[in-house]
């Protein structure tokens, strides 16, 4: 056995002459261990919002979407995306026609983005599941195309869950010049009319911005026929997704992105990562100062046992054994408030995500989920433990042995 180790737990454990070392040495542990938990809670709750942002944002967005690098539109036929979408393992490919309209309804108007898809949109993505109403997905019916708003576009134009009258909706014309005397020369309109529905995935950025429509209806309204501004797919289930990812990236070359959901809303998840890193490196500044009371309680203990160091010496134990086993003391403190910092928040994770002890408002729906969300992520947990023995380690490398030195002094 270990001779340092062995004497340093027989000190955590056996009671000190002095009652108020063991009172230090317990809130030595309790500090850590508060400090350990409220990281392991708090990084929880921020994979929890990841984690449901995610899963709202794929209700629309495709598993891999293929854009063009330069410029915003290209022909369908592209051979480069001919050869992604005859890949093996996609199951969906749907060409989308998407840009800024005005729309109007009535008196109200609201700039929106129409995104024209294909007829095989709902089985690209989850959009049947986000519908309110009482129709069904429909994109067009012979000659007459259809206009899904999202539920903040149609709040902002009044049209309710069916508009009775025709949506209008106005493009600027690609060629020619802008007629001042004749504005609307300059504009070309065409009608929208109801499904009975509108679609609602409580963000924002669908939701008070998109309509979506017949493609066949975006390329007449923008003049932009045999074009399309993406391409979206969805790949059949077993296939190995990032290996399929980096192929069709091989495949697109310099010519086209290929973005899977989380690179399609780079800017949000980027935001919510930022987040949670201040958040561990705030929350590590507390850890450090909760391993002062270490520091303390070592420095106690060395007064303590200052005798004992004397005995120690005599029998033949080294001074590098003898800081050995201080040094020991103050790692076992913080070995032993990461393992109940991890465990009591580990606990506390469980409760919230059973129970949902912590709710968001006083009245349920007031939010997306009632209660803060929480995920728990293994990689997390090993991060937290390695991080709180890092600090734990560092903060009392330099006093012990400096204190050491002091008492070695002492005792020669």
């Amino acid at each position: 056995m270990n001779f340092p180790f062995y004497i340093a737990r027989r000190y955590l454990f056996s009671k000190k002459s002095t009652n108020a070392i063991n009172v230090i040495s317990g809130i030595s542990v309790v500090g850590v261990a508060v400090a350990t938990m409220a990281l392991v809670v708090t990084l929880s709750v921020f994979n929890g919002f990841h984690d449901m942002v995610a899963t709202l944002f794929t209700q629309l967005d495709p598993q891999i979407k293929v854009t063009p690098i330069k410029g915003k539109v290209v022909a369908a036929d592209d051979s480069l995306l001919t050869r992604i979408r005859q890949l093996p393992e996609v199951d969906v490919a749907t060409e989308v026609m998407e840009d800024q309209a005005l729309a109007v309804y009535g008196e109200r108007q609201a700039m929106i983005r129409l995104k024209g898809v294909e007829d095989n949109f709902d089985k690209l993505t989850h959009i049947r599941e986000v519908l309110e109403g009482d129709g069904e997905f429909e994109l067009h019916a012979a000659d007459m195309y259809y206009g899904i708003l999202g539920m903040g576009v149609a709040y902002q134009l009044g049209t309710g869950y069916t508009y009775e009258h025709p949506l209008k909706i106005y493009a600027p014309r690609r060629e020619g010049q802008l007629n001042m005397a004749n504005l609307q020369e300059g504009f070309v309109e065409d009608e929208l009319y109801s499904p009975g529905v509108l679609f609602s995935i409580k963000q924002g950025k669908y939701d008070k911005r998109y309509i979506i429509t017949s493609i066949a209806f975006t390329r007449q309204l923008f003049d932009q026929q045999g074009m399309l501004s993406s391409l979206e797919l969805r790949l059949k289930p077993g296939s190995d997704f990032e290996k399929v990812k980096a192929e069709m990236q091989e495949i697109a070359g310099n010519r086209f992105y290929v973005r899977d959901r989380y690179e399609q809303q780079d800017d949000t998840f980027r935001i919510m990562k930022i987040e949670k890193l201040m958040a561990y490196i705030f929350l590590t500044f507390i850890l450090v100062i909760a391993c002062f009371n270490i520091i303390g309680s070592i420095s106690m203990l060395m007064i303590d046992k200052k005798n004992d160091v004397v005995t120690l010496r005599n029998l033949g134990a080294t001074d590098k054994q003898i800081v050995h086993i201080f040094l020991f003391e103050g790692r076992m403190i913080s070995v032993m408030g990461a393992v109940i910092g991890i465990a009591i928040g580990l606990l506390l994770c469980w409760l919230q995500q059973q129970y949902g002890i912590v709710r968001l408002g006083q009245s349920e729906g007031s939010f997306i989920v009632d209660a803060y969300p929480v995920s728990v992520h293994p990689w997390d947990i090993v991060l937290i433990f390695f991080t709180v023995i890092a600090v734990g380690f560092l903060s009392v490398w330099y006093p012990v042995r400096y204190f050491a030195k002091r008492l070695l002094a002492f005792g020669s």
